[in-house]
């Protein structure tokens, strides 16, 4: 009877227990099936327009402008969103309800900033992109220019620009090229997502000039980075082969109304260099400045003394660069003035001519030979110039026109 009676009691328990615990099981499902009803996320891939800003950019997609002065100060200390250029890209990833969960966007072509929720708010972060490095050879011919040689894209010019640099001691780029120069690159092609995005450091080039070879290969010890030959002399002379920059020149005119500059070389006086008014002169030394200010037929004339007695002058100017005055000291590559035509000249171009002890002397033939590589340093030296002249040897054409590139 006993039992029975507890049976019953049992079984009437369970019974009025019933709905209680399917309660509690029935929550706890919804609980582990909340993930899966959580609102799906997309994503926005825009580049940002002319003249647009941030709050711009949240009103055109209907975004939480709380949201957008909580992202501002998570990000103040480590890149101000109002600092957002045209061009650039951006992605912003969003949930059903229209919150951002996340915010990418290229500061420049190294470096991405990245805004995401956690629980607190936001979080920012500055990261470089992970780009992968491949070893590139790039080959062309010279018809016109170099910067048409090598490409039209914006990378391209970029790294035509880069070659220039490495050859400004020894190669003239702004007159002395002829039809049929050819160069060989050995690059660091950049790729993300095994696309090419941009060029990285030029390893080593070959430019043969007027018949004439030249070597560059990049070195580095000491925690200097710097081009040498193959005999390892540093490219970098005491004077630059011109005062005219083709950097600044292809930065001022573009390539489909590109001028050459025409130069002509006068015995006992100089080298006449014809260029449009304007364009940036450059010191073709560090020196200090002797004599600024007009002078007979030089017409604004800037005068630098240089190390081991060579004085150089410069004639012509349209105009002389605020702040360049007597005693000053400039850099090799310093800009200090601009081509013109006064005194006595004919049309625009640069009078370009340099004395030592007061005598004339040839500034195309002035040569002082680079530092060369420390001799301890020489075999590690000749190990990289062999390595990339295998490289030119079996011609791993990997060139990839930059016109199609997207990030």
């Amino acid at each position: 009877m006993i039992r029975k009676v507890f049976f019953c009691i049992a079984i009437l328990c369970v019974l009025l227990a019933y709905p209680v615990f399917r309660g509690i099981i029935h929550k706890t499902q919804e609980g582990l099936a909340t993930p899966a009803n959580q609102p799906s996320l997309k994503s926005i891939q825009d580049k940002v327009s002319p003249g647009e800003t941030f709050f711009d950019i949240f009103r055109r997609y209907g975004l939480n402008m709380e949201e957008l002065f909580a992202m501002k100060e998570a990000a103040a200390k480590v890149h101000r969103l109002r600092d957002i250029r045209s061009g650039q890209p951006y992605t912003i990833t969003i949930d059903g309800n229209n919150c951002v969960d996340s915010f990418v966007y290229w500061i420049d072509d190294d470096s991405l900033l990245r805004i995401e929720r956690v629980d607190a708010g936001f979080q920012t972060t500055k990261c470089k992109i992970p780009y992968e490095p491949r070893i590139m050879t790039i080959t062309g011919t010279i018809e016109d220019n170099l910067v048409s040689a090598v490409g039209n894209s914006r990378e391209e010019v970029l790294l035509a620009l880069r070659v220039s640099d490495i050859f400004a001691w020894d190669i003239d780029f702004t007159s002395d090229l002829r039809q049929g120069d050819t160069f060989t690159l050995v690059v660091q092609g950049l790729y993300l997502d095994n696309s090419l995005k941009k060029y990285g450091e030029v390893l080593s080039a070959e430019f043969t000039n007027i018949g004439e070879r030249h070597l560059a290969y990049r070195f580095s010890y000491d925690g200097k980075v710097d081009y040498y030959d193959e005999a390892g002399n540093s490219l970098r002379k005491t004077f630059l082969k011109a005062p005219l920059s083709f950097r600044r020149i292809s930065s001022t005119f573009s390539n489909r109304r590109f001028h050459p500059v025409l130069k002509t070389y006068r015995p006992h006086r100089g080298v006449d260099y014809a260029a449009a008014a304007g364009t940036p002169v450059s010191s073709t030394a560090n020196g200090t400045v002797l004599f600024t200010g007009r002078k007979g037929a030089y017409g604004n004339l800037v005068v630098l003394r240089h190390r081991n007695g060579y004085n150089a002058y410069y004639g012509h100017l349209s105009r002389i660069k605020a702040g360049i005055h007597k005693g000053v000291q400039v850099n090799q590559g310093d800009v200090i003035g601009y081509v013109g035509a006064t005194g006595l000249a004919t049309g625009p171009h640069l009078h370009y001519e340099m004395k030592r002890a007061g005598k004339h002397t040839n500034p195309l033939a002035v040569k002082l030979a680079g530092k060369p590589i420390s001799a301890d340093r020489m075999a590690q030296f000749k190990t990289i110039t062999a390595s990339m002249d295998k490289i030119i040897e079996v011609r791993i054409d990997g060139r990839k026109s930059l016109s199609t590139l997207r990030r």
